[in-house]
């Protein structure tokens, strides 16, 4: 993450009120603000789940979806998602479709700090393995929904909550599917 990255900052209805910098939005007091998360599927309809780098400021070591950020001032969210992709897994994706358009959450990690976050969700393709940014990513694998589904029900502690809660609200298996095979 760059020292300069900036957070757009949002009022309760979604509207940018201004930006903050990354480095000093997230704390125990986080304004709502706006962000995406990036689910990847492979030719075999698994889904890429990675492990949050130990370095992280929030969820250090908890697995969560494929990838997420933030869209900079003036940024095109594609162009984000695009961007986020590259930085954090070395990784080219395409098909990248928005799943979750209206995603939000709110949500408190055991350091007390807050994610606040008006968050879409986007699934995307991928063809190529993950060459993960260490200080991003510490581990990734590609699962089944179907075994994603199993492991956020039997252990949803061991996963970020912004992840589980998009589950809740997504259809992993039609998405998967959809995008199983494109290119």
């Amino acid at each position: 993450m760059s020292v300069s990255e900036e957070v757009i900052l949002l009022d309760d209805e979604g509207q940018a009120t201004g930006t903050a910098s990354k480095l000093n939005v997230h704390n125990t007091d986080t304004p709502l603000h706006l962000a995406f998360s990036c689910h990847v599927v492979n030719a075999s309809g698994e889904v890429l789940v990675t492990r949050r780098a130990i370095e992280k400021l929030t969820w250090p070591g908890v697995w969560t979806n494929s990838f997420c950020g933030h869209p900079q001032p003036g940024e095109e969210m594609v162009a984000a998602v695009l961007r986020r992709a590259s930085f954090e897994l070395g990784l080219d994706i395409s098909d990248i479709s928005l799943v979750l358009p209206d995603f939000r959450y709110r949500a408190v990690d055991a350091s007390g700090i807050v994610e606040n976050e008006i968050c879409p969700v986007f699934i995307a393709h991928a063809d190529t393995e993950p060459r993960p940014n260490p200080q991003e990513v510490v581990d990734y694998r590609w699962v089944s929904p179907a075994d994603l589904a199993s492991s956020l029900h039997a252990t949803p502690w061991m996963f970020s909550p912004w992840l589980v809660l998009q589950a809740q609200q997504l259809d992993l298996f039609t998405h998967a599917r959809s995008h199983a095979g494109a290119s």
